[in-house]
C-alpha cells in the first residue's frame, strides 16, 4: 500500500480533537509528507532569528488563518510562502487533531503529500533551512525524550527528537508523536 493511500485511511478513520475555546489565535500547518526511495519523509522548516514566534525552531510550514480562511488554505498558502511549494504540487490527505501552542494558538494541522520531484524555495526572512527527515527518526522509541517543564505556573510533558544535530521539540515534536503513533507504521 502506497504510504499516502495509508495515511488517508487513518486520517479518515481518525475523529479529529478540536478545540473550541482557550486559545488567542488561530494557525494551520501542513505535514508535507514525501518519499525518497520507497521511504517517507517529513519536509521540516528551520524558523529564522526574525520571525515573530518561535525563532530558530524547527516546524512545520504554516501559520495563521487569515480573516475566514478555510485552515486546510491557510496551510497551503503558508507552505507555498515559506517553502516555494505550490498547492497543485500537494495531495492533502486530511486533517489531524487541534493543539494549542504556547503562544496561545489553536493549531490544525493537516496532512499534504508531495510527489517527487519537487524543489523549494525558502523564504529567506522566514526560513533559515529546509529538512527532509526520515520517518525512521522518530520511530524508535529511544529516539524520545521527555520533559516536566514549568510553563506559566503550569506543568507540561515536552517531547524532544534529535535529527542531524537539530533539536526537534515542542508542539512540532508532539505532533510528529502523535501522528506516527495514529499511523502505526513498522520500520
Amino acid at each position: 500500500m502506497k504510504i499516502q493511500d495509508h495515511i488517508r485511511g487513518r486520517l479518515t478513520a481518525l475523529r479529529p480533537r478540536n478545540i473550541t475555546k482557550g486559545y488567542t489565535r488561530e494557525a494551520a500547518v501542513l505535514m508535507p509528507i514525501f518519499e525518497r526511495k520507497h521511504e517517507p519523509y517529513f519536509l521540516l522548516t528551520r524558523r529564522t532569528e526574525e520571525v515573530q514566534t518561535h525563532k530558530g525552531q524547527i516546524s512545520f510550514p504554516g501559520g495563521m488563518r487569515e480573516g475566514e480562511e478555510d485552515f486546510e488554505k491557510t496551510a497551503l498558502r503558508e507552505t507555498f510562502e515559506e517553502v516555494g511549494i505550490e498547492e497543485s504540487r500537494i495531495e492533502t490527505l486530511g486533517r489531524f487533531h487541534d493543539y494549542i501552542a504556547r503562544s496561545g494558538y489553536r493549531v490544525i494541522p493537516f496532512a499534504g503529500f508531495i510527489a517527487e520531484p519537487f524543489a523549494t524555495k525558502p523564504h529567506a526572512r522566514e526560513v533559515a533551512e529546509i529538512l527532509e527527515v526520515p520517518f525512521r527518526a522518530f520511530l524508535y522509541p529511544e529516539r524520545l525524550r521527555v520533559k516536566k517543564m514549568k510553563w506559566r505556573g503550569k506543568s507540561e510533558t515536552v517531547y524532544f527528537y534529535s535529527y542531524g544535530g537539530h533539536e526537534i521539540w515542542g508542539l512540532t515534536a508532539r505532533i510528529i508523536r502523535d501522528f506516527l503513533k495514529i499511523l502505526d507504521l513498522k520500520d
